[in-house]
């Protein structure tokens, strides 16, 4: 089950509500959660919270029931998977998640397409594929290797060791790490403080911090995406109440304009 809600402060919540299966993924779940993604992307909502219920954040994928002799894996992957991870990655706002509990799989793909991860001491996160005679997927090759580096990347698939939350912010995976009671206000905070920015600045970051990731462009072409950037936020309200707002020495009032 998904649930999505939006609250009068702009923030979408997104719940990953089946903690029987841990969160576990099927088609259908994958179909539901890009529309709840779609739906508050529709709603204009500031800033989107991802998070799971129960004692896990998402587990991967459900298999309990498929046939690995009849199951498309390319379906599955490239045609479901594949095209929600990058809706969530091009979210047009801040996204926050909420990470407890087994982060596996799919579920790790969900917090490599979120911009800001919060995990907790105790979060499982790694490769367990090992014992599937599966290889990790969901970009966590990509991740791992640009972070961690070939060996430890490899060292953590062929043993199918898994990382603690504490370990895998020490490593730069993701941004905080939390005690397991503090994760979700913690997000839940940092979702509510982004929804009150200018909206538009925090857009124009996540787009050149993607060029910079996928495209890995070079310092003085950075900055002339920089340059243009701004030169476009010159034009946004938000832009001119941020310099009234100093130079009146009062705080800003961003409307995301």
């Amino acid at each position: 089950m998904i649930h999505l809600t939006i609250g009068d402060d702009d923030v979408a919540v997104v719940a990953l509500d089946n903690p029987s299966r841990m969160n576990a993924l099927d088609e259908q779940a994958l179909r539901d959660l890009d529309s709840a993604y779609a739906r508050a992307e529709a709603a204009g909502v500031r800033a989107l919270v991802l998070r799971g219920e129960g004692r896990a954040f998402c587990a991967g994928r459900d298999i309990a029931g498929v046939d690995p002799r009849t199951d498309d894996i390319s379906a599955y992957l490239d045609g479901l998977l594949g095209p929600l991870l990058q809706r969530m990655s091009a979210f047009p706002a801040p996204t926050f998640a909420a990470a407890h509990g087994a982060c596996l799989g799919v579920g790790l793909g969900l917090l490599i397409a979120t911009d800001v991860v919060y995990v907790a001491e105790t979060a499982k996160i790694g490769s367990p594929f090992a014992a599937l005679g599966a290889t990790l997927d969901s970009g966590g090759h990509a991740l791992f290797v640009e972070r961690l580096g070939a060996h430890k990347t490899l060292d953590l698939i062929y043993t199918g060791r898994l990382m603690s939350g504490s370990e895998a912010v020490q490593s730069g995976l993701f941004s905080q790490v939390l005690p397991d009671a503090e994760v979700t206000a913690a997000t839940l905070a940092a979702a509510r403080r982004a929804a009150t920015g200018a909206t538009a600045a925090f857009r124009a970051s996540k787009r050149l911090v993607a060029q910079l990731r996928d495209e890995r462009v070079g310092l003085w072409d950075a900055m002339v995406a920089e340059n243009a950037a701004q030169a476009a936020l010159g034009g946004t309200d938000d832009y001119r109440e941020g310099f009234a707002a100093f130079q009146e020495k009062r705080p800003p009032s961003f409307t995301g304009r």
